[in-house]
């Protein structure tokens, strides 16, 4: 098949997924024709530098996106033949790339808890109210700063519903929480008021009853990660480099859509409902996961392959 006819099946099998391809297919029209002027069988990174270097000028930033939409175009080619190369992902520089997200492992999650449940403090606030949060983070992918706005009000018991009334851009949403979710929280609270003696407006405190702070708990997390083996010391960066709070939003996220793809369900149906829970403000933001970790990008490929396929039936 001739590289526009590819584009065509690709094109269509990606909105199937629920993609809004108006602008890669643009791009990737302008990159065929150019492919096609100058005879190209297959996709390589050096049919891309040389369609790159013939286009009008422009910034770090939109090169790199284009890389990224020939790029996905390529790796689905190659799935059905290899004589297609996709170039890699820093062929360009671009300042805006986001850094590929760490995916915790269950058994590194229950380590996580448990090892901030074991926090000093002098009336054990410290390891109670840690080891809630960033459990809650990594069963609903809440943003750190959401969850630290949380007041203990935000949680309807009778309904299991968490109110996230601090969300990026001033948004609110609903979260219906598992049952045993709603009862650890419960938990926490009732002894959260005991060791405070009196109830709190926020939900998570520090030991004089403050709302724990972010500083705080990003410096928890990495004396945790570094009881676990997670982060290296470091002698004069006091937190160290390894991986963050907000991995365990992104883990959220990822096992969420392959659990999807393992369970068969639609992607594009299910994606919606992902966006909104997450609280991006577009769905392209959800997406970003299948192109950020490869074992998505996999079952996304493999998926859009065979739906493929099945079309030319």
């Amino acid at each position: 098949m001739s590289l526009a006819s590819q584009l065509d099946r690709y094109l269509a099998v990606r909105r199937s997924l629920g993609y809004d391809l108006r602008t890669s297919e643009r791009v990737l029209r302008r990159f065929i024709r150019f492919a096609d002027d100058a005879g190209a069988q297959h996709i390589d990174a050096d049919l891309f530098l040389r369609w790159d270097a013939s286009q009008p000028a422009a910034g770090s930033s939109t090169r790199s996106a284009r890389l990224g939409m020939v790029r996905l175009f390529a790796l689905w080619l190659s799935s059905v033949d290899l004589a297609h190369e996709a170039p890699p992902r820093g062929l360009l520089p671009d300042r805006t790339i986001r850094k590929r997200p760490y995916i915790y492992s269950k058994v590194e999650i229950g380590d996580i808890i448990a090892a901030a449940s074991e926090l000093p403090s002098t009336y054990g606030m410290r390891g109670l109210t840690c080891s809630t949060f960033f459990g809650l983070i990594a069963v609903t992918g809440l943003r750190i700063s959401e969850a630290l706005a949380l007041d203990t009000s935000d949680l309807d018991v009778a309904t299991g519903v968490l109110s996230v009334r601090h969300g990026k851009l001033g948004k609110e949403r609903l979260l219906p929480l598992d049952p045993t979710v709603v009862d650890r929280l419960i938990t926490y609270t009732t002894e959260r008021n005991r060791l405070l003696g009196r109830a709190s407006t926020p939900l998570f405190v520090r030991c004089n009853g403050d709302r724990l702070s972010e500083w705080s708990a990003r410096a928890s997390f990495a004396r945790v990660s570094r009881a676990i083996g997670l982060r290296e010391y470091s002698r004069f960066k006091r937190h160290g480099k390894g991986p963050r709070i907000h991995d365990l939003r992104h883990t959220f996220a990822v096992r969420t859509m392959i659990d999807w793809y393992r369970m068969g369900k639609d992607p594009a149906r299910e994606m919606i409902r992902l966006t909104t829970w997450l609280g991006h403000a577009s769905p392209d933001h959800t997406f970003w996961y299948i192109e950020a970790v490869p074992e998505l990008l996999e079952l996304a490929m493999a998926r859009a392959t065979r739906i493929g396929w099945e079309a030319q039936r």
